[in-house]
């Protein structure tokens, strides 16, 4: 029988050729971030910039369509930003903040990864956090047209 990461890791191949996205399903590839962004996105590279100074290893996958990335990996159009990474099989939208991208790696949820929807300013590569800084990093669910639940307020 097929597993599920294997039927979604040959149709990123099928339809994205050599930069094919990769969900790997297991600890050893926990440190490994693959980011999907536009070429000319400086907040991507800076959200980027940050998981690699705290200790990922991230690889970068400049693309011209997003949209095709975000369709293969089942992010929901309302929870849709400027950028995709995948790690350790999570999907992660957006402008995650690092806490919980290591408190999901940690706890291992049943979930599809997480998203920090559009780019809320004060969000981890989108500048300085201040006393008005707030957004919701939002658990995506893995079945799809599941309504999403809230994994985390920030400055709420």
């Amino acid at each position: 029988m097929i597993s599920k990461g294997n039927l979604l890791a040959g149709v990123f191949t099928a339809v994205l050729g050599a930069s094919a996205l990769t969900l790997p399903a297991h600890a050893e590839g926990e440190k490994d971030v693959t980011l999907y962004k536009s070429p000319s996105c400086g907040c991507c590279t800076a959200w980027g910039d940050a998981l690699d100074k705290a200790g990922f290893n991230v690889i970068v996958k400049k693309t011209d369509d997003l949209y095709r990335v975000k369709q293969q990996v089942g992010v929901p159009e309302n929870l849709e930003a400027c950028h995709t990474a995948i790690v350790d099989g999570y999907v992660l939208e957006g402008h995650v903040p690092l806490d919980a991208v290591n408190r999901m790696l940690t706890e291992r949820p049943d979930i599809k990864g997480l998203s920090v929807p559009g780019m809320p300013m004060g969000s981890l590569g989108m500048g300085e956090p201040d006393e008005d800084t707030q957004y919701t990093v939002f658990a995506l669910p893995k079945v799809v047209g599941s309504k999403p639940a809230v994994y985390q307020k920030v400055g709420n």
